[in-house]
């Protein structure tokens, strides 16, 4: 029994509708479902307070060590200072209250699929009928780069300020490398969005040196006119982009970085190494056993692993084919929120599922950019595929783009958490 409100939101997942209309009753169940989260960011606090919204005869419980979220979206005007990290952090605490989710402050360490119990680092056994991973993603090892010295701020929170902090101290005339891991990764357009932001912060603190982009992809991964218009010409001179460009060691005690074709001198950097799926998914055995697997293959039908039964990876982890972003991860967690709702009513998962990717990418202090598509379920390859005529990139950054992109943000914030 589907209901029609759900099916509009999930065909419409982007555009994060109002949740108090999408509730419907479900047949009783003879006993209460169990459904254990990992992990509290975008992904897994959209599936806890959808699948609690759309039947809350299931029990959720959320396993997540922090007590708030600290967002990488909008995390680049922190590094800038246009925002403080309360602006971008949030509390788990309406998920519990409103929703009657269950809060597990601790830390999963290791899966039972056989048993379906989940074990924590403090010593609990946690028992599922339904396990949803979302841990995010972890990080490529590079010869020297130690974070706690270059922060990656890959994962918004603390190193977000350290980012700050090496931004802030580029003398005048110096230079700023910061590199672009391989695809995929978290936030296709974030890279070039941060080499914007560092480049306009030092033309308006009037230390404008050079900014050297090291791309490890052939060419920008996303928002191709955009920022290649803003490498030439709004940031020319200052901003120089290298693609096809790999980070291969680092020697931070003379701050020399190493590429594969040549050894550059910095005053401060970021490297962001190349990504994979989360720690947790990996131990679990959810990437299989092919050679150089990253990410964890599911059924986008619901997401569940197409290993492991009855666990289920969503967000940064997943290999869909879909990128890789909170706004993404919204949308694959309330497409895999109605597959759960509708197993434990003995239902099939919708056939032909719809997931829309949208962000906003300040391009300055005063103006940004924007980019969607739409995603549908392609049968023949058992992926999620962009779906034609669906593209689409603002002609050119704005102020009034700059101005929507808090309302997006604010309202992802509140259809994910609150």
């Amino acid at each position: 029994m589907f209901s029609h409100n759900r099916r509009k939101l999930l065909q419409t997942s982007g555009a994060l509708l109002a949740a108090g209309a999408m509730s419907s009753p479900l047949r009783a169940q003879t006993a209460a479902p169990r459904v254990v989260v990992i992990g509290g960011g975008f992904a897994g606090a959209t599936l806890a307070k959808y699948v609690r919204l759309w039947n809350p005869k299931i029990q959720v419980t959320l396993i997540e060590p922090n007590p708030s979220h600290v967002s990488c979206i909008l995390s680049n005007l922190v590094m800038t200072g246009a925002l403080g990290m309360t602006d971008i952090t949030i509390r788990y605490d309406t998920l519990r209250t409103k929703y009657g989710v269950s809060i597990v402050a601790d830390r999963a360490v290791a899966i039972d699929p056989v048993n379906r119990r989940v074990s924590t680092l403090n010593g609990s056994q946690i028992a599922y009928d339904k396990l949803v991973l979302a841990p995010g993603i972890d990080f490529d090892a590079i010869p020297g780069l130690d974070s706690s010295v270059l922060p990656h701020a890959w994962q918004a929170g603390p190193q977000t300020l350290a980012l700050k902090a090496q931004l802030q101290a580029v003398p005048a005339g110096g230079t700023f490398v910061m590199s672009i891991p391989q695809a995929p990764y978290r936030c296709p357009p974030g890279p070039y969005e941060r080499a914007c932001l560092i480049a306009d912060s030092l033309l308006r603190n009037r230390r404008a040196g050079k900014v050297i982009v090291l791309d490890a992809n052939p060419d920008v991964v996303a928002e191709a006119h955009t920022f290649h218009t803003a490498f030439s010409t709004t940031y020319a001179g200052v901003i120089e982009y290298r693609p096809g460009t790999e980070v291969l060691s680092v020697d931070w005690a003379s701050k020399k970085i190493t590429t594969n074709w040549d050894t550059i001198q910095a005053d401060a950097a970021n490297i962001i190494p190349r990504q994979k799926a989360g720690k947790l998914v990996v131990a679990a055995g959810l990437l299989g056993s092919a050679p150089g697997a990253r990410w964890a293959p599911v059924n986008p039908l619901s997401y569940e692993s197409t290993l492991v039964p009855n666990v289920h990876v969503i967000g940064d982890s997943q290999g869909t084919g879909q990128p890789k972003s909170g706004h993404m991860a919204n949308a694959q967690a309330k497409v895999c929120a109605d597959a759960l709702v509708r197993y434990f009513a003995g239902e099939a998962p919708d056939p032909a599922p719809m997931t829309n990717s949208a962000c906003y990418s300040p391009i300055t202090s005063k103006t940004a950019s924007w980019l969607t598509v739409v995603f549908g379920y392609d049968a023949a390859s058992g992926l999620m595929k962009p779906v034609p005529n669906t593209l689409a990139e603002a002609p050119a950054p704005t102020r009034g783009h700059y101005e929507d992109m808090f309302g997006w943000a604010k309202n992802l914030f509140a259809d994910s958490f609150s």
